[in-house]
């Protein structure tokens, strides 16, 4: 009777004793985890951090370094490797790390001797379940005796990849919610992380991650091939809390100080400065869309209604050195992000977000795909996309792109504005006068077309021009352009998109 007694009492504080083979952890077990967390108030997270980490510097949190040789996997030397980030400063909401071996976890535990922490003085124990910041996964991508870095997670859901010879640039996020909207940003986070432990001789890794906030909670998968473009697979499923305002999918975050399309700022001896310069769209029946991107004098937000579309990303077209003369930060060599969506995504917009920004230092930049209808509260929301971080993107439209954007004054018309758009592209370089295209303009409401376009090869960099010039109406509206090459009734380009501001 007691030992019956004692099972029943087992029974009800554990849960059922499950076979080995039933507590294995996979996507399917991080979503009923996450469905769990959701179906409850949101509670912040426990800290186990010591006050004296909670009030360091930059300067103090910047000398605590990881120490390579004790990089996870290392010693077997397998073909991924992981690094930890101590929490500190500004990251003061640590992650725990698990590692999952033949799909069984195991808690990676915090310890001092992971780090090297340089002049600062360690003021009493650190205890081993307080996490870390984050993570990144190295990887010999550009030498097979180096590994590089190939990826990082830190600082709430961002996350940001490298392919060969690149330098990071642009990030993306788990999720974006209420970006640009009144009341303010809220900032998902990745709580928690398993990382798959790589076969030897893999090609891919595999991440875990369980995202919590006051509105959702989710279960994400990545499955990460490094190469000379990297590609994340990512597979996730939402349950909202109460519903956002706007919920952004497949966010990208970047940066853009000036450049070609917005004059040459005369404080800064670089003559452009940006992480991307347009979003590139492919709609889901088809059409291209390049929108050059802009710093606004205030913050500027546009939609781009869509059903299923068939990519989006924010690119680093510009790969000119000269354009950016900047031996430090390798603007020339930064990644585009390309988001190619997995099965039907169905209506909605991809929304493009600008803030103004006094300098490089902020991700003024917001790109990402907003549903038209969100199911019921507690209702899964489910996507997959493929995350392309890449130099130039594989697929372009059939002849032509936009190379170039740039504007300038008309002499003795000061309110006039003369726009003159680059269009390159292997076809387009080889056609001539007999096969001359035509360039299409439209002028939306706040101005108007002075005089008709006029399109020209350049034949000292094989591309054509077309340049017009327009006037606005005195109202100050924003006015929206568009512009694309045809040749009689067959479209040769993508369609140059852009928001003029008089």
């Amino acid at each position: 009777m007691k030992k019956i007694l004692s099972l029943v009492l087992l029974f009800v504080v554990t849960g059922p004793v499950l076979p080995a083979a039933d507590r294995l952890f996979d996507l399917d077990v991080l979503q009923l985890r996450a469905k769990a967390i959701a179906a409850q108030p949101y509670a912040e997270p426990t800290q186990h951090m010591p006050d004296w980490l909670l009030s360091m510097t930059y300067d103090q949190h910047r000398d605590i370094r990881f120490d390579p040789a004790r990089a996870w996997w290392k010693a077997e030397k397998l073909p991924f490797q992981l690094q930890f980030f101590h929490p500190g400063w500004l990251f003061k909401h640590p992650v725990q790390m698990h590692e999952l071996v033949r799909k069984e976890e195991k808690l990676i535990d915090f310890s001092p001797r992971l780090f090297d922490y340089g002049r600062n003085k360690l003021s009493g124990r650190i205890p081993a379940n307080m996490g870390f910041a984050g993570f990144r996964i190295h990887y010999a991508l550009n030498n097979p005796a180096y590994f590089d870095e190939l990826a990082v997670f830190l600082g709430a859901s961002y996350f940001r990849a490298l392919g060969s010879n690149m330098h990071y640039g642009l990030s993306a996020r788990g999720l974006a919610i209420n970006t640009a909207e009144p009341g303010g940003e809220e900032f998902p986070v990745f709580d928690e992380f398993w990382v798959e432990r790589p076969e030897a001789g893999a090609k891919t890794i595999t991440v875990f991650a369980l995202l919590n906030s006051p509105s959702v909670a989710g279960a994400y998968r990545f499955i990460i091939t490094p190469g000379a473009e990297t590609v994340m697979q990512v597979k996730a499923t939402i349950y909202c809390r109460k519903n956002p305002a706007v919920l952004g999918i497949a966010p990208l975050t970047s940066m853009f100080l000036h450049g070609e399309n917005t004059g040459w700022s005369r404080q800064d001896f670089r003559p452009e400065v940006h992480d991307s310069d347009g979003l590139l769209m492919q709609t889901g029946a088809g059409e291209w869309l390049w929108r050059p991107l802009v710093n606004p004098a205030q913050l500027r937000t546009v939609s781009f209604m869509d059903s299923d579309p068939r990519g989006y990303g924010l690119l680093q077209r510009d790969r000119n050195f000269a354009h950016y003369d900047d031996l430090e930060a390798y603007y020339h060599q930064r990644p585009g992000a390309w988001v190619e969506p997995v099965g039907e995504w169905g209506k909605g917009a991809v929304r493009l977000v600008e803030l103004p920004s006094p300098d490089e230092t902020n991700d003024n930049i917001v790109a990402c795909w907003v549903p038209a209808k969100l199911p019921p509260e507690g209702e899964p929301i489910s996507f997959e996309y493929r995350l392309h971080w890449v130099m130039n993107p594989g697929e372009r439209p059939p002849a032509g792109y936009v190379d170039s954007t740039r504007q300038g004054s008309v002499l003795s018309q000061p309110l006039q504005r003369r726009f003159v758009i680059e269009f390159a592209g292997d076809q387009l370089a080889k056609m001539g006068d007999d096969g001359k295209p035509e360039g299409m303009v439209t002028i939306g409401e706040g101005a108007k077309l002075v005089t008709e376009a006029v399109t020209q090869k350049n034949n000292f960099t094989g591309t054509w021009r077309v340049a017009f010039v327009v006037q606005p109406d005195g109202t100050g509206r924003p006015v929206e352009m568009r512009c694309f090459l045809r040749r009689k009734q067959h479209v040769l380009t993508e369609t140059w998109s852009y928001l003029w501001n008089p």
